[in-house]
C-alpha cells in the first residue's frame, strides 16, 4: 500500500482545523445526524464489510458480525440516545467561600483527532473509536492498518462516500506514513496497537504536547482454581482464545491451572476445540487465519519449547495455525516473553494461588485478567493484582458492556473508551465559575483587612 506524502497529511490536517473552526461540529443535532449517517452507511455496506474481513482474515460472516459490526452498531445507538445528556453542562457544588458564585462543567470537543487502528479487528477498532470522536464533536483523520488491505480500501470508500472530507478523512500507508503523522500536531492521538509502537507514539506526541490515548496489550493471564466449574471454564477459555484465531488483545495469553485439576481441564479444553471447530479444523470456514506469513512463522517459532498437548499443525502457505495447547511450560520460555497473538495457549500450574498472583505481579500489568473459581476468592485475586479489565468465570465479555470503561493500565495502555468514556476521551471538561456583579465581597482583596475571617471560612 502506497505511503501518503507529508504535503497531503499537512493539507488534510489544515482542512480539518478550518472545518472545526466553523463551529458546526459543536451542534448536538449535527453530531446525531453524523452518527445516523455512519450507521446507515455500515448497514448498507454490511455484505462488503463481511467480504473484506473474509479476504483479509478468513473471518466468517457470523464472527464478523458478532465481534466487529454489531459492536459498532450498538455503540452508535447508545451514543445517539445519550449524547444530549452527556454534552449538557453539569452544575457542581460551590464551596461556601466562593458564594454567591456558581460552578459548572461544560464539555467541549478537543478539536482534530488522529485515530490509528490495528489489523486484528480492522473495522471494529477504527469505527468504534470514530463513534466517540463524532459524539464529542471532533474532526477526525483516520488511519487503518495496511496489513488488512481489503478492509482498509473498503473503509476509505465508506468514509469518502458518506462524509465531508474536511470533517472526516482517511489516509493509507505503512511505517513511513505513521512516522509523518506522529510528527504533526493534533488535539488528540488515539492509537490501538502494541506497547512497542505505543512508546513511539507517546514519545513523538510529547514533542507537540499532544495528549494520547493508548490501547495496547500484553500477556493477559487466565487462572483456573481447584474449585472451578471445569466444563464451563474449558468452554469459555477456548472460545475466548480462538476468536479471531487468538489475534485478540484481550485473549487469554497464558493459563495458570491448579495442579489438581490441570489434566482434566486440558482434556476438556481439547474436547471443546473439536466441538466448536470439528476434527478438520483447516477446512472449517468458521476458523480464521493468521494475518500474514510472517506472523505464522513467528508463531511457529513459539512451538519449539514445551510439550504439545493438543494441536501444533502449521501451514504457512494457508496462513493456518491450529488451536494449540502447550504444557510443561516454564517462565523462561520464549512464548512467555511476548504477547502471543495467535491460537496457542501455554500452560503453567500452581499448588497455592499465591504462586499465580506473584507471577502476575512481577510482570507488566496486563490488559485483562481472567479467574475461574469461587467468586469470593476472586475478590482476593482482584485485590492483590492489577489489570485494565477482568472477568470472573468468563473471558472477553467485559469488552461488550458499553457501561464499562475499556482500557489498559501501565504497559497495557493509557486512557479509556467505550460508551460514555468514548465521549469523554475526545472532550475537554472545562471548569467554569460564574460570579455575579450585584455584590462584591471584599475578603479576597488586598490589603486583606479581614484576613482572620478568611482563615475561618477557607
Amino acid at each position: 500500500m502506497a505511503e501518503t506524502t507529508k504535503d497531503v497529511i499537512i493539507e488534510k490536517i489544515a482542512k480539518h482545523r478550518i472545518f472545526f473552526s466553523t463551529q458546526k461540529t459543536k451542534s448536538i443535532d449535527f453530531r446525531i445526524v453524523q452518527l445516523r449517517k455512519l450507521k446507515k452507511a455500515i448497514l448498507q455496506s454490511q455484505d462488503k464489510i463481511e467480504a473484506a474481513l473474509w479476504t483479509d482474515l478468513h473471518k466468517s460472516p457470523e464472527e464478523a458480525y458478532l465481534t466487529e459490526i454489531s459492536i459498532v452498531l450498538n455503540e452508535i445507538d447508545y451514543h445517539i440516545k445519550k449524547v444530549k445528556q452527556w454534552a449538557a453542562p453539569k452544575r457542581v457544588a460551590t464551596p461556601l467561600h466562593l458564594l454567591p458564585s456558581s460552578s459548572k462543567l461544560i464539555f467541549e470537543p478537543l478539536g482534530t483527532a488522529l485515530i490509528l487502528a490495528p489489523w486484528n479487528y480492522p473495522f471494529h477498532l477504527l469505527m468504534h473509536t470514530l463513534v466517540g470522536a463524532i459524539s464529542a464533536g471532533c474532526c477526525s483523520l483516520l488511519k487503518p492498518s495496511p496489513d488488512t488491505p481489503a478492509v482498509a480500501a473498503l473503509l476509505e470508500q465508506l468514509i469518502s462516500d458518506n462524509f465531508d472530507a474536511n470533517y472526516i478523512s482517511i489516509i493509507q500507508g505503512g511505517h513511513e506514513t505513521n512516522t509523518l503523522l506522529f510528527s504533526q500536531r493534533f488535539d488528540l492521538i488515539f492509537f490501538t496497537g502494541s506497547p512497542k509502537v505505543g512508546k513511539v507514539v507517546m514519545k513523538a506526541a510529547a514533542e507537540n504536547l499532544t495528549p494520547v490515548i493508548l490501547e495496547l496489550g500484553g500477556k493477559s493471564p487466565c487462572i483456573v482454581d481447584e474449585d472451578a466449574d471445569l466444563e464451563r471454564a474449558a468452554k469459555r477459555i477456548i472460545w475466548g482464545k480462538l476468536i479471531n484465531a487468538g489475534q485478540t488483545c484481550i485473549a487469554p495469553d497464558y493459563l495458570f491451572a491448579h495442579q489438581s485439576i490441570k489434566k482434566e481441564l486440558l482434556d476438556k479444553m481439547a474436547e471443546q476445540i473439536k466441538l466448536m471447530y470439528g476434527h478438520a479444523i483447516k477446512q472449517n470456514r468458521l476458523y480464521p487465519r493468521i494475518v500474514n506469513e510472517q506472523a505464522v512463522e513467528r508463531l511457529r517459532s513459539l512451538l519449539k519449547q514445551g510439550k504439545i498437548h493438543t494441536g501444533g499443525e502449521v501451514d504457512v502457505a494457508e496462513k493456518f495455525v491450529a488451536p494449540t495447547i502447550i504444557e510443561d511450560v516454564t517462565p523462561d520460555f520464549l512464548i512467555m516473553q511476548e504477547e502471543i497473538f495467535g491460537p496457542i495457549l501455554p500452560v503453567l500450574s500452581f499448588k497455592h494461588i499465591d504462586t499465580a498472583i506473584d507471577y502476575v505481579n512481577k510482570n507488566e500489568k496486563p490488559l485483562a485478567l481472567y479467574y475461574f473459581g469461587n467468586t469470593k476468592k476472586a475478590q482476593t485475586i482482584l485485590a492483590k493484582t492489577s489489570s485494565g479489565g477482568a472477568c470472573i468465570n468468563d473471558t472477553l465479555m467485559h469488552i461488550s458492556n458499553h457501561n464499562l470503561p475499556f482500557g489498559g493500565v501501565g504497559n497495557s495502555g493509557i486512557g479509556n473508551y467505550h460508551g460514555h468514556e468514548s465521549f469523554l476521551a475526545f472532550s475537554n471538561k472545562r471548569a467554569v465559575v460564574t460570579t455575579p456583579t450585584w455584590i462584591d465581597i471584599p475578603l479576597k482583596y488586598a490589603p486583606f483587612k479581614y484576613f482572620k475571617w478568611i482563615q475561618k471560612i477557607i
